[in-house]
């Protein structure tokens, strides 16, 4: 017999999760979120998005900290108290944890808390306990995807989770992937004093992000010091007393070479969690990714049973699972929602910053779009040069004919925030003389969005 019954039950607290579940609730539905973890948020703002970019914040601070007699501001000698950088981190952690467990309060969702599985149509089971719903939602995030031969120990053989907990900095660290994750954590113990070297089996680094900014950040991360071998594999890492043993090889076949780091960090991507759900009993359809099959409603193959987040196909972001389970809460109370997945900024924190958001121009080309681009740097910049900030440009790219912006993509200061013009521009339909007609505050990053714009019609003013 079921325990209680609800309108929706979502399992999964993540950043897909709890927005859904207090949505869900602001509409009038008596909701339930599942989470089997000791506080709420997932994976983002326990060991992921939130605690990297506390470390991201702070070791940037004492790297800054070590450049800044240009400036005319001398410090003296610099010091790092790891212990208590980590404790920041952590403090972080809480708030926001703490923070999501009082809005579930605020909004009168029901934290049910353990490992929720389906266990028929229409019924979740977390731990003893069967709850009934007239929707469920799996909101399970991603776990990280390994590499075969490669066991993680999370001591020596880390992972994001086990990077993030280090007890001290690392003499020397190997990244094996040249994405996100990678580049962000190799970023933090590059700062506190590690020897990076980034293994990537693409040519390029940041794949699926336009080749320029890519080409760019590769030059810019090698005079911060990292090393990096592109177009190469990792076939093996073995622990030993004094650290990891890799073998490396082209991507494209060759003569092997050894490597020895104190600390590997696997960061080949994410995988979704849809393990121990019930959902084969449930009739849930995966894909040969592993990933939910759901429509444009975020319907899955069984009734009643909807998915959102990384669980399903599409880039796997927070703010594109957040912007999920808005979409999907609205529509269970009779509204409408719409999501462009086109528009989903895509953004890397190190220093500079690099965001995304559109087409890249290599799309463009490979689907025959005719295209123009507008493109300004940094350096031109008067802010930036106040700022000593001037790595990088904004770069657009806008229809031909109708000057309509298809892509911006970013590497330089505050790019992640900066980003958000571009967004808001193209899911209106602007163009980039739009964008160039706007006034936009002096002196201000924001500036190069609009030179750039300007740029797309040959006339930017200050190059």
């Amino acid at each position: 017999m079921s325990k209680e019954s609800y309108d929706v039950i979502i399992i999964g607290s993540g950043p897909g999760g709890y927005v859904c579940a207090i949505r869900c609730a602001q509409l009038g539905l008596k909701t339930a979120c599942v989470e089997k973890g000791d506080t709420l948020g997932g994976t983002c703002l326990n060991v992921g998005c939130i605690p990297s970019k506390a470390l991201l914040s702070a070791s940037e601070k004492y790297d800054e900290a070590s450049h800044l007699e240009k400036m005319g501001v001398k410090i003296g000698k610099i010091d790092l108290d790891l212990k208590t950088m980590m404790t920041f981190k952590d403090s972080v952690v809480e708030a926001n944890t703490k923070g999501i467990e009082f809005l579930f309060k605020k909004n009168k969702v029901d934290w049910l808390k353990g490992e929720g599985s389906i266990a028929k149509k229409g019924e979740v089971k977390v731990g003893k306990e069967t709850y009934s719903a007239k929707h469920i939602i799996i909101a399970t995030g991603s776990d990280v995807a390994t590499l075969p031969g490669i066991k993680i120990d999370e001591k020596k053989i880390v992972s994001s989770t086990g990077a993030l907990e280090l007890g001290k900095v690392p003499k020397s660290m190997a990244l094996i992937g040249g994405g996100v994750i990678g580049l962000e954590l190799g970023a933090v113990w590059r700062r506190l004093g590690a020897e990076v070297t980034v293994i990537e089996f693409m040519d390029h680094l940041m794949p699926g992000m336009d080749k320029e900014l890519s080409k760019e950040a590769l030059k810019l991360f090698k005079r911060q010091g990292m090393k990096f071998k592109l177009s190469s594999k990792v076939t093996s890492a073995k622990s030993s007393a004094s650290g990891v043993d890799l073998t490396v090889e082209p991507a494209a076949g060759g003569k092997a070479e050894k490597l020895k780091a104190d600390i590997v960090l696997v960061a080949v991507g994410r995988k979704p969690y849809t393990e121990n759900l019930g959902l084969d009993k449930a009739g849930v359809e995966l894909d040969k990714r592993g990933r939910i099959v759901t429509d444009n409603h975020f319907k899955t193959s069984a009734e009643g049973i909807y998915a959102i987040g990384d669980v399903i196909a599409g880039p796997m972001l927070a703010h594109k699972a957040e912007d999920e389970g808005m979409v999907l809460a609205e529509m269970l109370a009779g509204q409408a929602g719409h999501i462009d997945y086109n528009l989903i900024p895509g953004v890397v924190y190190t220093h500079p910053e690099i965001a995304s958001v559109g087409k890249t121009e290599e799309q463009l080309k490979e689907d025959g779009v005719q295209y123009k681009t507008g493109k300004f740097p940094f350096m031109a910049n008067g802010r930036a040069r106040a700022m000593n900030s001037m790595d990088g440009f904004v770069k657009i790219l806008a229809d031909a004919k109708t000057d309509r912006v298809l892509g911006m993509h970013i590497i330089g200061p505050e790019a992640g925030t900066l980003i958000a013009e571009g967004v808001a521009v193209m899911e209106f339909g602007g163009s980039a003389e739009d964008i160039a007609r706007t006034c936009h505050a002096h002196p201000t990053l924001e500036e190069v969005v609009k030179e750039a714009a300007l740029a797309v019609a040959g006339r930017p003013i200050h190059i």
